[in-house]
């Protein structure tokens, strides 16, 4: 499989679940093996967890748009760099319903087999961001933690 390939594997996922939540069809991309982890979910999901996570969030933001606003490939890896923008219409994860136009940045790092099936699935969402949005506190912790 090209670098190319993996771009296009991965960017294929995002359009299928995020954006279109044919959510069957991306899981066909998954290694029997697929981790997910995410800022989004307290632990590890399997694939299965994966699509209720993101069933949940699509439930919750109808009109959501994933935008990709950069793809890198580098050996078996791809990196996206995301922006997700949508209005919470139903309360979700924990976060209440809003009717403000939020965007989410998201940088994700995708592992991919050598048979071209997504074996693993990092994100890191900028969640303080997303809770100013909200007009929700942000936490504590992550002023404690500055010097």
């Amino acid at each position: 499989m090209t670098l190319d390939d993996m771009k296009r594997l991965v960017r294929q996922h995002i359009d299928l679940s995020w954006n279109k939540g044919r959510l069957a069809l991306a899981e066909q991309l998954h290694s029997k093996a697929f981790l997910y982890k995410s800022s989004f979910a307290g632990k590890p999901l399997g694939s299965a967890g994966y699509v209720q996570m993101v069933q949940e969030i699509r439930q919750a933001m109808p009109g959501l748009e994933v935008v990709i606003e950069e793809c890198l490939a580098e050996g078996n890896k791809v990196f996206t760099w995301s922006t997700l923008i949508g209005t919470i219409e139903k309360p979700a994860l924990g976060y209440p319903a809003s009717d403000k136009v939020v965007s989410i940045s998201a940088m994700a790092c995708w592992t991919l087999s050598s048979s071209g099936e997504i074996e693993e699935l990092c994100t890191m969402f900028d969640m303080e961001s997303f809770r100013a949005q909200l007009s929700l506190e942000t936490r504590p912790f992550a002023e404690i933690a500055l010097p």
